[in-house]
């Protein structure tokens, strides 16, 4: 069994995640939006649980992971899929 070690999230760990999405947003002057916000959320606890504890590190790492608002969109099934 393989368990990782998670942080309980503070309020001010769950603030400084909050600014960090925000600021991608910022960033890409993108609208937010409930689908990209639940990702990019997520995406910001994960990496926060591997240890990338600053504002300025989860930013750039989301802004690396997720290089604008195309970037969270799901891809439509191809014709050959439907089939």
């Amino acid at each position: 069994m393989n368990l990782t070690f998670m942080r309980w999230l503070r309020d001010a760990d769950m603030a400084m995640l909050s600014r960090s999405v925000q600021t991608w947003y910022k960033h890409f002057d993108a609208k937010p939006d409930e689908r990209a916000s639940e990702v990019l959320c997520g995406a910001a606890i994960d990496l926060f649980h591997q240890g990338h504890n600053t504002q300025d590190e989860l930013v750039t790492l989301l802004i690396s992971r997720y290089p604008g608002p195309e970037a969270l969109l799901i891809n439509a099934p191809t014709s050959a899929s439907v089939h």
